[in-house]
């Protein structure tokens, strides 16, 4: 199996649960579903349809503060961002407004404005996002081009790590999660796409600046 994400060719075959097959790459470690195993588009979207992101529920709102707290300590006042797959609430987005940012959303069901695409940012969020990509590399590649240099990717979305019982994981059994990152995979996304550095906190945030 060839990695979705770096092209390594050595990615053996990592575990075989409810019916699906993933993989572990043994260069950057990413966990990716089988590609002939991916969730259709109406299989994702029936899924997504259940989501109640609701910009104004206060754990909503702490669930992203893990991400937008750490952010704003690293923005200059005014800075103008991307909530890349805002999803169908873009509570990010607006929680980044109350700080004194401007922001843009796009998201390829929700808030598909192409236009948005077509500039870059002094920074980019994308949250719970990265374990949707059926097409990692591509995907990154975008991000990449999104942020002006000296600028932020801010990602959050959970990390597989050893202590991790892979098969019981709540996160593996959303159905469309179908990429699992650990530390190592995103040094090497910083590598490849020649990030200057990348910092993880905690469990789930990851800074990545261009």
């Amino acid at each position: 199996m060839i990695c979705v994400l770096c092209h390594d060719m050595h990615c053996p075959h990592f575990a075989h649960v409810d019916g699906l097959d993933y993989f572990r790459c043994r260069r950057c470690q990413l966990t990716f579903l089988d590609p002939a195993q991916l969730p259709d588009a109406d299989a994702e979207q029936r899924h997504y349809d259940l989501h109640e992101n609701d910009p104004n529920d206060p754990g909503y709102r702490a669930f992203l503060n893990r991400l937008a707290a750490p952010l704003c300590e690293q923005l200059t006042a005014g800075s103008e961002g991307l909530d890349f797959g805002c999803g169908p609430g873009p509570a990010l987005a607006r929680m980044l407004e109350e700080r004194g940012h401007q922001m843009s959303v796009y998201d390829p069901l929700f808030a598909p404005h192409a236009n948005a695409l077509d500039r870059q940012y002094d920074f980019v969020t994308c949250t719970e996002v990265v374990e949707h990509f059926h097409q990692p590399e591509r995907e990154f590649e975008l991000l990449a081009g999104l942020v002006k240099p000296g600028g932020m990717l801010a990602i959050m979305t959970s990390l597989l790590h050893d202590g991790i019982d892979f098969q019981k994981w709540h996160y593996r059994r959303d159905p469309t999660h179908v990429c699992f990152y650990r530390q190592p995979t995103f040094i090497q996304v910083a590598r490849h796409y020649r990030m200057s550095s990348c910092e993880v906190q905690g469990n789930s945030v990851i800074f990545l600046r261009r």
